[in-house]
């Protein structure tokens, strides 16, 4: 797909001409695509506010999601949105710019959720919950403003394994982020069409790119949270049997309620036997 037209959006110029980065860049485009197609996330002349934050995921987002719909594979219209939440040193310049220098129609959006998170999480404990709802509740206001239907974020499927272990460590709860929802108040979607991309490679996809990352410096500088110990444990299982995160991932695509205990899912007291011996 991607060598049958020689021209490229923006967001590749300068991109390596290496066997390896091609290949990369045709897997991640793959595999955004057929999460788009399986999950059901096309609703045509649509319109998608694509979050920013500036780190490598968001950068991947962005640039396959205007991949696709630069070969008319994605008929919708694409709006990139960077949330300013006020953190001290923010580069507030650098998104801005590039965005323009792109040719990539955005928003960029000042709130200040740093000093509320600062004020109202007690010492000691981690911002992301708090930061994250703030964070959610104020894209939700700008999508309504801008006329889309959908939030699309950057999660990939390492942050969709790592929940999963969250949930279950922590939470006494089999869940994880879904690749499709629809909000509380029931006017727009969320998605993550990065589902089946793997976090190694958004790193290895916006580095090569040379896109200029931003690092979250409010959760980013605290110690011992509980979603950086699971990714050690699940480096450490990955490490002694490489491959296993893709075969954990794909337990979630394959859940079998009459194998589990939730009697809400599976109803355990209606099974008959269809054969009862008399």
């Amino acid at each position: 797909m991607l060598d049958e037209n020689t021209e490229i959006h923006a967001l590749f110029a300068g991109a390596p001409s290496t066997t390896e980065y091609k290949k990369l860049r045709k897997r991640i485009v793959r595999q955004t695509r057929e999460a788009i197609e399986q999950f059901g996330m096309i609703e045509r002349d649509a319109k998608w506010l694509v979050c920013l934050s500036g780190g490598k995921d968001s950068y991947t987002l962005l640039a396959v999601l205007h991949e696709l719909k630069w070969r008319g594979l994605l008929p919708v219209e694409l709006l990139a949105c960077n949330l300013d939440q006020g953190q001290p040193n923010f580069p507030a310049t650098v998104l801005p710019e590039f965005l323009e220098r792109m040719g990539v129609p955005h928003r960029i959006e000042y709130e200040d959720t740093y000093s509320i998170v600062k004020e109202k999480v007690p010492t000691g404990r981690t911002y992301c919950a708090m930061c994250s709802r703030l964070r959610r509740g104020n894209l939700y206001r700008i999508a309504r403003e801008e006329g889309c239907s959908a939030v699309v974020l950057g999660h990939h499927r390492d942050d969709m394994l790592e929940t999963f272990f969250m949930n279950l460590f922590h939470g006494g709860r089999l869940a994880t982020m879904p690749p499709k929802l629809v909000n509380d108040e029931g006017d727009l979607f969320v998605y993550r069409p990065l589902a089946f991309v793997a976090e190694a490679d958004c790193e290895k996809f916006a580095n090569q790119m040379n896109y200029p990352i931003i690092p979250c410096d409010l959760c980013g500088s605290q110690d011992g949270l509980q979603r950086q110990q699971v990714k050690q444990i699940l480096d450490t299982w990955e490490k002694n049997s490489p491959g296993r995160r893709q075969v954990m991932f794909r337990s979630l695509m394959n859940a079998r309620p009459s194998h589990l205990l939730d009697s809400q899912l599976f109803d355990f007291a209606g099974l008959v036997r269809p054969n009862p011996k008399e």
